[in-house]
């Protein structure tokens, strides 16, 4: 009987709903005005193991640009990287976070690179210098960018402590995301976040 109560009870554990919650980010300037494209994501020791691998991500080049300019991207993610110009490009990265180099092409390389590890891959080409984009490189699946109103709507968060982390392209090349912690219950959460340091 004993038996049978433990295998019940630890059924009845198996189906228990995990209580989670929407939260919701404003990130401001250090004026305090909305600031639009800022990548927010929540990290924390139990949220590491649920982030799979985002399947068809790219970042292409577009007349003399990367499309798009920023992509968020769980650790272990192939990324491609088509060229849609008629001129050819040689994209690279010199970042810790990803070092590569995908020299001279047309079309579509047929490798993908592998983003597997976390942190910010500064991404460029060297017959085109104005062209500048950003792989961010997370170890979390709650992650998200900021709308014109420099807000953020993460669905779906497991109760829990969390680092909230905010990065975005206007840091000077190498400044890690802000950080400060976040407590994530079974009702919707609210967090503000000034980021400071920003260049023009």
């Amino acid at each position: 009987m004993k038996l049978v109560l433990s295998v019940l009870g630890g059924c009845m554990a198996l189906v228990l709903p995990v209580q989670a919650a929407v939260v919701q980010i404003q990130v401001q300037d250090e004026r305090g005005k909305a600031l639009p494209d800022a990548v927010v994501f929540l990290e924390s020791r139990e949220a590491k193991p649920l982030a799979k691998p985002l399947p068809g991500a790219e970042m292409a080049q577009v007349g003399r640009q990367f499309v798009p300019n920023v992509l968020v991207v769980p650790t272990g993610t192939a990324v491609s990287f088509p060229n849609r110009d008629t001129v050819r490009h040689h994209v690279y990265s010199f970042s810790p976070a990803k070092k590569f180099e995908l020299k001279l092409f047309a079309g579509t390389p047929a490798n993908p690179v592998v983003f597997d590890k976390s942190g910010i891959a500064v991404l460029g080409c060297n017959i085109h210098d104005n062209m500048a984009a950003w792989v961010v490189v997370v170890d979390t699946p709650f992650y998200g960018s900021t709308d014109s109103l420099g807000l953020a709507s993460l669905p779906n968060v497991p109760a829990g402590s969390y680092h909230l982390r905010v990065w975005h392209s206007r840091l000077p090349v190498g400044a890690p995301a802000m950080d400060q912690a976040l407590t994530v219950g079974s009702t919707p959460a609210n967090a503000s976040v000034r980021l400071t340091g920003l260049l023009p």
